[in-house]
C-alpha cells in the first residue's frame, strides 16, 4: 500500500464529519497498526481541529485559530489565509513573506485560477529562508470568489498544488456550512419579528384599558399591573439572543396571564406546575409564550363561563415533557393540519403565524421529531404538547 497522503483523506472529509470518523476509526483495534493507517488517524484529527473555526465563516480570528492544522494538513513551511479585501493570517516560517502575500492572492482573487509563482515572484534575499514558491488556490462559497489559501515552500509540484486544491475544497465545505448556519439564524430571527408583529393589538389595548381602569380604584395594583406589562413587553421585544431558558419564558408567561386575569377576572383559571429540574433547561425565544396565548384568545374569549388553562414542565430524564392545555372551543384538526404545514390562508388567520412559526423553529433546532403535537377538536379544548432535550449542541443561553 502506498503511503497516504492528506488528499485522498480530505475528499472523505466533504461529505462526513471528521471528528465522527476519527472518533469510529480509533476505537477499531484491528487499526492503527501500519503507518498509512496512523497517517489517516492523524490528518482525520488534524482535519477535525481546524473545523470549528471556520464554521465561524471567513474570518480573521477563525483564520487565526485554524491556520496552524491547515499548514500541518499540507505539510508547508508557511501558508496564507486572504478574504477578497485583506489578508487574514500569514502562518508559518518566512514571516517576512507576509507584507506581499494580499498581492501574490490578487490575480486568483480577482478570477478564481489557480496560481503557481516561482521565485522571481516569491523569493527573497535571506538564503536560509524556506519560501521560494507559492500555491495560490481561491476558497469559494455559491460559485462565488470569498477568498483564498496559498502554500509556501521550496517547491511547487503536482503533489502540492493537488493537496492545495483539495485542502481548500475542505475548507470550502466548511465555509458553505457557516452560510447554512448564519442563514438559519437570519431566518429564525425573521420568524421571532413575525411573532413580535403578531403580538395583538387588542392585547395591548385592552391591557392599558384594564390598567387604566384600577388607577382610581385601586392605584397600588394599578401600578403592579403596569410594570407587569412594560416587562412582557421589554422581554417580548428584546433584541439580543436565538435561546433563553425556560424559567424566563415562564416568567414572560406569568407577566402575560396576570394582565389577561385582570381583565377577565375569575372567568380565567390557571394552573402551573413546573418541576425546578427544568427550570434551567435552554429553549428558543418565544417558542412556548404564543402557545399560551393562542390557548387565551383562541380557546377561551368566545367561550361562556369560566375558562381554564393549566401549563406543566415535567422532567423526563434526558429531555423535558411541556403542555399547554385549555378547555376552550378548540379547533378542526383539519384546519390544523393546514396550519402546521404551512397552507397561506390558514397562517394568516387568527393564531396561524403563532403556531405554525414555533413549530418550524422547534423542528430547525432539534429535529423533525421535536415539533408540536397537538390534541383538538371543535368544542373540546385543545392540549398543545412540546418534548425539549435539556442538552443540544449549539442551543446555550
Amino acid at each position: 500500500m502506498e503511503p497516504l497522503l492528506a488528499v485522498p483523506v480530505l475528499l472523505v472529509l466533504v461529505g462526513v464529519p471528521a471528528v465522527v470518523l476519527w472518533r469510529v476509526l480509533r476505537g477499531r483495534r484491528e487499526l492503527g497498526t501500519s503507518p498509512a493507517e496512523r497517517a489517516t488517524f492523524e490528518t482525520l484529527h488534524t482535519a477535525s481541529l481546524a473545523a470549528p473555526p471556520l464554521r465561524a465563516g471567513l474570518t480573521a480570528a477563525g483564520a487565526l485559530k485554524a491556520s496552524r492544522y491547515l499548514r500541518e494538513l499540507l505539510g508547508s513551511p508557511a501558508i496564507a489565509i486572504t478574504n477578497g479585501e485583506e489578508l487574514l493570517v500569514y502562518d508559518g516560517a518566512g514571516d517576512h513573506h507576509a507584507k506581499n502575500a494580499f498581492a501574490d492572492a490578487a490575480e486568483t482573487l480577482r478570477d478564481g485560477r489557480i496560481q503557481v509563482l516561482g521565485p522571481d515572484a516569491v523569493s527573497c534575499d535571506l538564503p536560509e529562508c524556506p519560501v521560494r514558491y507559492a500555491v495560490v488556490v481561491p476558497l469559494t462559497t455559491d460559485d462565488r470568489v470569498v477568498g483564498s489559501l496559498a502554500a509556501y515552500g521550496d517547491h511547487a509540484s503536482a503533489g502540492l498544488v493537488r493537496a492545495t486544491q483539495e485542502v481548500a475544497t475542505w475548507v470550502d465545505s466548511q465555509l458553505e456550512l457557516a452560510e447554512l448556519d448564519r442563514s438559519r439564524t437570519l431566518l429564525m430571527e425573521a420568524e421571532v419579528r413575525a411573532l413580535r408583529a403578531q403580538i395583538s393589538p387588542h392585547f395591548i389595548y385592552n391591557s392599558l384599558t384594564t390598567i387604566a381602569s384600577f388607577v382610581r380604584t385601586d392605584p397600588e395594583r394599578a401600578r403592579e399591573l403596569l410594570l407587569d406589562f412594560a416587562d412582557f413587553t421589554r422581554y417580548s421585544f428584546r433584541r439580543h439572543g436565538e435561546f433563553t431558558t425556560l424559567a424566563e419564558e415562564l416568567r414572560s408567561i406569568d407577566r402575560y396571564l396576570t394582565l389577561e386575569r385582570a381583565r377577565f377576572g375569575d372567568q380565567l383559571r390557571v394552573t402551573l406546575r413546573i418541576a425546578p429540574e427544568v427550570l434551567p433547561v435552554a429553549v428558543p425565544f418565544l417558542c412556548l409564550q404564543p402557545l399560551v396565548e393562542n390557548a387565551v384568545r383562541h380557546g377561551l374569549e368566545s367561550k361562556d363561563g369560566v375558562g381554564r388553562i393549566t401549563i406543566l414542565a415535567e422532567d423526563a430524564g434526558a429531555e423535558c415533557l411541556i403542555s399547554v392545555e385549555d378547555d376552550g372551543i378548540g379547533m378542526d384538526p383539519e384546519r390544523l393540519r393546514r396550519i402546521l404545514s404551512g397552507d397561506p390562508d390558514e397562517r394568516s388567520g387568527a393564531g396561524g403565524v403563532g403556531l405554525a412559526n414555533v413549530d418550524e423553529r422547534l423542528r430547525q433546532v432539534y429535529g423533525d421529531e421535536y415539533g408540536l403535537v397537538v390534541e383538538t377538536a371543535q368544542g373540546a379544548g385543545a392540549k398543545i404538547s412540546v418534548r425539549l432535550p435539556k442538552y443540544k449542541k449549539g442551543v446555550s443561553v
